[in-house]
């Protein structure tokens, strides 16, 4: 399976943080004084109080902007970290591609002293809601069938968390799965499809028919007609969910 050092190529360019999904995470993190960043990519939604980035992929950490917090490449199962290490802990679209997410759990709750905050998906919510994978692709839904960990569950390694719905605007700019959701044709171009780890790690041969499909639909106007709805949305939960554990 491809690894974050072959398809994390384009984070920096198309995987550029949303301002309101920021400021829902930094709302979650409080007024703690500094933030540890694991799983950190190329530094999306750090806050200023980032004190350290932890990262497996050089090719996601050759992509971090001047300026950004320290980082060191490591894996979440192992965090070369003390205890207590930071007030709060912040691991955002991370954990499904943890080996082991018992031992990464137990290593963010190690090193937090006062909150954890994981950004995560509830798969069930996903497949229901977002039309791409629901009506074209769900060779990509089976394959996140495979790694997606259900939020309840999460919540209870976590220790006890609350769950916050995180709506993703019509705009986002951040070009993770359902971002695209009222822009139906960029998920055509395969550059984009690049920085998205659901598209990229199901592979362009299984996901090719229905993109076939999806292009068609768009060319006749049928998928507009289908969801003419939606167009006129400017959010959308497709089942993106904060958990926030007060330790």
């Amino acid at each position: 399976m491809a690894t974050y050092d072959t398809l994390g190529a384009t984070y920096a360019r198309i995987r550029r943080p949303d301002r309101r999904i920021a400021a829902q995470i930094h709302a979650a993190l409080g007024n703690v004084t500094d933030v540890i960043n694991i799983g950190a990519g190329t530094g999306s939604y750090e806050p200023p109080q980032t004190v350290l980035a932890v990262e497996p992929s050089q090719v996601m950490l050759a992509q971090r902007p001047p300026g950004s917090a320290v980082a060191v490449r490591a894996v979440a199962e192992r965090l070369p970290l003390r205890d207590d290490a930071a007030d709060a802990v912040m691991a955002l679209l991370t954990i499904h591609h943890w080996t082991d997410l018992v031992a990464g759990i137990r290593e963010l709750r190690r090193v937090a002293r006062r909150r954890i905050v994981v950004l995560t998906w509830d798969q069930r919510v996903f497949r229901e809601q977002f039309w791409l994978v629901r009506e074209y692709l769900p060779q990509a839904a089976a394959f996140d069938d495979t790694r997606a960990i259900p939020t309840d569950r999460l919540a209870a390694l976590l220790g006890g968390a609350r769950q916050e719905p995180v709506p993703v605007p019509h705009d986002c700019t951040d070009g993770f799965a359902a971002a695209y959701w009222r822009r139906p044709h960029v998920y055509l171009d395969p550059r984009v499809r690049a920085g998205i780890s659901l598209l990229a790690q199901t592979g362009e041969d299984v996901i090719a028919p229905g993109l076939t499909r999806l292009a068609d639909d768009l060319a006749t106007g049928r998928w507009h007609s289908r969801h003419a709805e939606l167009l006129t949305h400017e959010t959308v939960d497709v089942g993106y969910r904060l958990l926030v554990t007060d330790l």
